[in-house]
């Protein structure tokens, strides 16, 4: 007999909540997680690979605005959402503390006299890191700002820096001149039909923050009510630079895919399925299996909660069950099948670890999204069919596996 032909037999080996259907739906729509799994939890999310985007400029330069931008939180969520963590730096966990996959430092302290960044990089250390320093196209009173700037290269000459050129539209002639079409900054260019007095600013910000090795992008983001079309002019360009210089993958998981699903409800939901997917698939990675698995139902027990408190509707047994009967059990099963390769030396660990991540991942993905799509259609009191149900999680499952792969292995 195979080794992997009997699953139950091998399934006593671990500690496996997934034996059936009922079992499973107890741990997700009551979950009861102690002590002990939720330091495993804790544990993991320490471990997360949440790189941080590190905002240098002065007040009112636009990097609220950028957040915004990237993240597509709400001003209040930003403003909201912001903690201290050093004496001179507030930071902003995306989406929140629990299942944050992105983090943005910034930093206070540039308007004090003698400000040292030292402590903020400190803060820093050992993290993935980005320097966004945020700066108002026809400022040139940014002295503090290269100042700390040079106490971060000098420290950390392989950071990568990129230096958001903001607020175009202070250097229009007039208020009637929109945007220029097409984007005329792109590949570090400016082009001649650029206005003179704008051309010639940012050109001068380019010779004050030269040596510094920065990637130099010219955006502006303005509020719809401001009359400037696009209002998120430059944010291509500005990705464009951040794959660049970190490529995680980051776009794709912010860019919220909703197809024909275009609720706010979807939209407030996905980064929380971002967050706790990378989770789970941590979990699973963990190279304990008597303890992963069960970590594992408990993270998608809390994404699935949370997904229930942002559509305002109960997690039922029934809805569980619908996703699950249309899923199917070995597809759930199958977590708990890279879970048995953990324990056969011969297979390789660091493979079976990559594995079962982002097999783990990419279903727990799959399965927020299809309970986003079950509480649409029960919210317009559509009719729900297993087929249905079964095409979202497959096609879910295709998406989650190709934007978590690399935030899972780069961790085994």
């Amino acid at each position: 007999m195979s080794k992997f032909s009997n699953w139950k037999a091998w399934s006593g080996k671990i500690n496996n909540p997934l034996s059936n259907a009922s079992d499973y739906i107890d741990k997700i729509t009551k979950p009861q997680i102690d002590q002990a799994q939720e330091d495993k939890i804790q544990a993991i999310r320490e471990r997360l690979p949440v790189p941080v985007f590190w905002l240098l400029g002065k007040t009112q330069s636009g990097k609220s605005s950028i957040i915004k931008a990237l993240t597509g939180s709400s001003a209040a969520e930003v403003g909201n959402g912001f903690k201290p963590c050093t004496r001179t730096a507030m930071l902003f966990d995306f989406p929140d503390a629990e299942t944050a996959f992105l983090r943005f430092l910034d930093t206070r302290g540039l308007s004090e006299q003698g400000y040292d960044a030292s402590e903020d990089m400190k803060w820093c250390e050992q993290k993935s890191h980005l320097v966004i320093v945020v700066i108002k196209a026809m400022d040139h009173q940014q002295e503090a700002v290269i100042s700390a700037l040079k106490q971060v290269r000098k420290a950390h000459p392989k950071w990568p820096i990129i230096i958001a050129q903001t607020a175009l539209h202070e250097g229009y002639p007039n208020r009637t001149m929109g945007h220029i079409q097409p984007y005329p900054y792109a590949g570090g260019r400016i082009a001649e039909s650029v206005p003179a007095d704008l051309r010639c600013s940012l050109l001068k910000q380019r010779e004050d923050f030269a040596g510094m090795n920065a990637a130099f992008v010219p955006l502006d983001f303005t509020l719809p009510e401001d009359g400037y079309a696009p209002a998120d002019y430059g944010l291509d360009a500005l990705w464009d630079a951040i794959e660049q210089a970190l490529p995680l993958g980051l776009r794709g998981m912010l860019e919220n895919h909703i197809g024909d699903i275009n609720d706010v409800y979807w939209q407030a939901a996905h980064p929380h399925v971002i967050g706790y997917s990378i989770s789970a698939g941590l979990a699973a990675a963990i190279p304990v299996p008597a303890a992963s698995l069960g970590t594992v139902v408990a993270i998608q027990g809390k994404l699935f909660h949370s997904i229930a408190h942002v559509y305002g509707l109960p997690l039922t047994r029934q809805s569980i069950r619908e996703i699950i009967s249309a899923v199917g059990m070995g597809v759930l099963a199958g977590m708990g099948g890279r879970e048995l390769l953990k324990l056969i030396p011969a297979y390789g660990q660091t493979v079976a670890l990559g594995v079962s991540g982002v097999y783990t991942a990419a279903v727990t993905y799959a399965l927020g999204k299809t309970l986003c799509f079950y509480f649409n259609r029960t919210q317009q009191g559509k009719a729900l069919q297993a087929d249905m149900l079964r095409g979202v999680f497959k096609e879910e499952f295709a998406r989650g596996s190709e934007l978590l792969r690399d935030s899972i292995k780069k961790q085994v």
